[in-house]
């Protein structure tokens, strides 16, 4: 899309690093947000080699003030914002039992509250161009388990807010829905193996090789794939689309 920008939060690894490369096919500028700046400029690199215009702001979205820094950054160098893919953050895995008030509290402060921000810092703009938000949630959200049941508190939170958003939206012309993955192979799901299974007395292999048949999946997904359905969600074909949730986990929830 000719004079098009979008921003991806978390654009510095894994999902968020694989959609700014993915839009870098179809918008003439993406900016790039994130804590790490060395992993950032690795994205940048990448998306300019597409000819692509990129942006790097290296900013922790915990900060209240740091939306108010990105969406002003990105008027300022591209003086719009036609798609703002929330992407950032992890929330710990921590059991029910176990965790913390404050663990609670600094996996909500990102992924939640930090998108919230941030999207409503970048409403009139989004207003302006007719834009598309997606937030990014996940399937523990549909299976809470004690596990994990800030992943999945957090996650169905999302959802719901993305639902909310959808529903202003609607009078704005802004198109806002939510993705759903599954396990999907990322540095960081890399790092969760590497921790989790010798406590179980397993390899990083065998543990590798039995999460996909415990969770009724034939393989973990892939970046890429998100990526790709994220691009679909932004782009003029899927425009009728807004206030969904669109799971994407290889089967592993099996509900309706």
């Amino acid at each position: 899309m000719l004079n098009s920008v979008a921003i991806v939060t978390g654009a510095s690894q894994g999902i968020g690093r694989a959609t700014a490369l993915r839009l870098a096919r179809d918008f003439s500028a993406v900016v790039l947000a994130a804590r790490n700046q060395d992993e950032l400029q690795k994205t940048s690199a990448a998306v300019n080699a597409t000819g692509t215009k990129s942006l790097i702001c290296a900013l922790d979205l915990r900060d209240p003030q740091s939306p108010e820094i990105l969406v002003k950054a990105a008027l300022e160098r591209f003086g719009r914002i036609d798609a703002l893919l929330n992407i950032a953050g992890a929330v710990p895995q921590i059991d029910l039992f176990e965790m913390t008030d404050a663990q609670w509290e600094d996996g909500m402060s990102l992924k939640l509250h930090g998108a919230r921000r941030l999207t409503i810092r970048a409403w009139d703009a989004l207003k302006a161009s007719g834009g598309s938000v997606v937030f990014i949630s996940g399937s523990a959200a549909l299976d809470p388990k004690p596990g994990f049941a800030a992943v999945a508190a957090v996650n169905a939170a999302i959802i719901a807010l993305a639902k909310a958003f959808a529903e202003q939206g609607i009078k704005d012309g802004i198109q806002v829905n939510s993705v759903v993955p599954g396990a999907v192979m990322t540095g960081r799901r890399q790092s969760f193996f590497e921790k989790w299974a010798p406590a179980h007395n397993l390899t990083v292999e065998e543990a590798m090789q039995k999460f996909p048949e415990q969770a009724g999946i034939a393989r973990f997904g892939k970046p890429e794939e998100i990526a790709d359905l994220m691009a679909y969600m932004v782009s003029p074909a899927a425009k009728w689309l807004t206030g969904a949730s669109v799971r994407m986990d290889g089967g592993e929830v099996k509900g309706i």
